[in-house]
């Protein structure tokens, strides 16, 4: 998986979208849903989008 941002912002609205309570502000917590919900091999990319989520949640996102 590339990591371009629309891949990461699309990644992340979709994780949201199904799964709406499997997310939280704590970007820890996110990092592992990210890794048991979807096949990304790349710790990186794995943290982007984790990273991503964890900003949408708390609000930062623009």
């Amino acid at each position: 998986m590339t990591a371009d941002s629309e891949n990461i912002i699309s990644v992340g609205d979709t994780l949201l979208e199904r799964y709406p309570d499997g997310f939280s502000t704590d970007f820890e917590e996110n990092k592992d849903q990210v890794e048991k919900l979807t096949d990304v091999e790349s710790k990186r990319v794995r943290n982007r989008i984790a990273g991503y989520v964890t900003r949408k949640r708390t609000g930062n996102v623009q």
